[in-house]
């Protein structure tokens, strides 16, 4: 029979499926990192790893990563403590079986936790803590629990690490610029972490009739490939479309997750997407606009509205995100970064009171 963990801290075992633009492994790796460093022990299953050479090159102390295999082996593995099941990616049932088998053998309390998607919307009130017993399969007997993040005081809460404010306090801009050879010359920056927003070719249009130069930081992969895809088609119809040259363009590697901090803590504004990336922004303190995860169905504009009415959104910036995701066809309204700022800053000191998630998760298991 496999091992159980009979250590002081507890043993959790997450289990990942990268679908698709790496925010299922970002957030992982962000709570197993956390989980490490209050003392506990982290085992990350997860099919596809590779970003993690790029995401967090240095690993972590504390967290082993273990490829997710088709079947798991588990006659000569420690269980552990508690499952964490990210984004209804289902655990093999290999290792539930052994789970189930090991705790029931010992007496221990089976802890499996569904991690749920980031929402503001109502359900994830209603549904964070809820039971759902297993009926059938290797657990059945055991009962999951739902655990929903969230931004009010009856959800989970919000990745953060403690340290994050002082790191931020500390921060050199213009240091970590020099690092990336960008030439810093005080011109407004503005990152750019984008899907293939429907408004870009407007907003590029916008930023070279502004005044004030910009320098657009835009980061790999598709936003550097949307980005390249509509200077080469403006260039063809419109040769004199930035002749002032008020709009430069630096094109970034890929970034760990603390560097992606640093960019969204360099910038004037911030365009970011999916769920990691939108809590980041969030403690940036900076002005962002979120480009939602587009669903077929358009489910993801109820989203989208909830997480606005939790900002208390100015009319601007809403007007401004209807128009970015593609919910309004309207013109793309202009940059408001005074007032956004005062919203941003509201809505962060609000979410600092909070506890972040890995203490809610683990007071939860």
């Amino acid at each position: 029979m496999s091992g159980v963990n009979t250590g002081n801290s507890k043993l959790w075992d997450i289990f990942c499926r990268v679908i698709d633009n790496y925010g299922d492994i970002g957030v992982c790796w962000r709570l197993a990192v956390g989980l490490a460093a209050r003392g506990e022990r982290v085992r990350l299953w997860v099919d596809d790893a590779s970003a993690l050479g790029w995401m967090a090159p240095e690993g972590a102390p504390g967290v082993e990563v273990r490829p997710w295999t088709q079947p798991i082996r588990t006659d000569d593995l420690v269980i552990g403590d508690i499952l964490v099941e990210a984004f209804g990616c289902e655990i093999a049932p290999e290792f539930i079986a052994a789970y189930a088998g090991s705790t029931g053998a010992i007496g221990q309390k089976a802890i499996w936790i569904n991690l749920e998607y980031l929402s503001a919307e109502g359900f994830a009130e209603r549904s964070h803590g809820l039971p759902s017993p297993v009926m059938t399969g290797p657990g059945a007997g055991l009962t999951k629990h739902f655990f929903y993040p969230g931004f009010t005081a009856r959800t989970g809460g919000l990745l953060r690490e403690p340290d994050l404010t002082e790191r931020q306090a500390r921060f050199d801009r213009s240091a970590w610029l020099q690092q990336l050879g960008i030439k810093f010359q005080g011109e407004r920056l503005i990152s750019l972490f984008c899907y293939e927003p429907p408004a870009l070719g407007e907003l590029l249009d916008r930023l070279t009739a502004d005044p004030l130069p910009t320098r657009l930081l835009i980061t790999a992969g598709r936003a550097t490939t949307a980005v390249m895809a509509c200077i080469e088609s403006k260039n063809s119809s419109q040769p004199a479309w930035n002749e002032r040259n008020a709009l430069s363009f630096s094109y970034l590697p890929a970034l760990t997750q603390r560097d992606f901090d640093h960019l969204l803590w360099a910038c004037d504004l911030n365009f970011v997407r999916g769920e990691d990336s939108l809590v980041r922004a969030l403690w940036a303190g900076k002005p962002f606009v979120w480009q939602i995860y587009l669903q077929h169905d358009d489910a993801h504009h109820s989203k989208l509205d909830a997480f606005l009415d939790m900002l208390h959104a100015t009319p601007s910036l809403r007007a401004f995100h209807h128009v970015w995701n593609g919910v309004s066809q309207a013109a793309l309204p202009a940059l408001s970064l005074v007032q956004w700022q005062q919203t941003v800053t509201a809505a962060r000191a609000q979410q600092l009171q909070r506890d972040d998630l890995v203490t809610q998760i683990m007071r939860f298991a």
